[in-house]
């Protein structure tokens, strides 16, 4: 089992790296006039987000495993799979952030996607209290 907790952990912080990231290139894109520089990055989202979607499968996978494995014990866990949940609708309105930015559609401004770009962090470090310290 501490096989599947490693690849867990790698794959967890994989697709952070992407999570991480991704929302600093939709600030770049926000500032952007040039239209190429807005090609380029158009087109670092997509690859970026494609990349990130085997991680977050496989993190979701080996996650899925322990949880089979151990069973949820502790109510720390439901809260962190709360977190989990929402980090899966913050990578799916991440696609949907550069669907708008392809479309020309997007109204947000850098300043909304700088603040935006910190949820993952906040998220991150709420899981991390939990499983580690697991308060209750």
């Amino acid at each position: 089992m501490l096989w599947i907790k490693s690849l867990h952990i790698i794959f967890v912080t994989s697709w952070f790296a992407g999570l991480f990231y991704l929302p600093r290139i939709f600030v770049n894109h926000a500032m952007e006039t040039n239209t190429v520089a807005i090609e380029r990055l158009s087109f670092m989202e997509t690859k970026l987000y494609r990349f990130m979607l085997p991680l977050a499968f496989l993190a979701l996978g080996f996650g899925l495993w322990l949880w089979l494995g151990y069973g949820i014990s502790g109510k720390w866990m439901h809260p962190k799979l709360t977190l989990v949940v929402g980090l899966i609708g913050y990578h799916w309105y991440c696609g949907k952030i550069i669907r708008d930015f392809k479309a020309g559609t997007n109204q947000r401004s850098h300043i909304w996607f700088r603040w935006f770009n910190e949820l993952p962090v906040l998220a991150l470090s709420a899981i991390v209290v939990l499983v580690v310290v697991k308060p209750f």
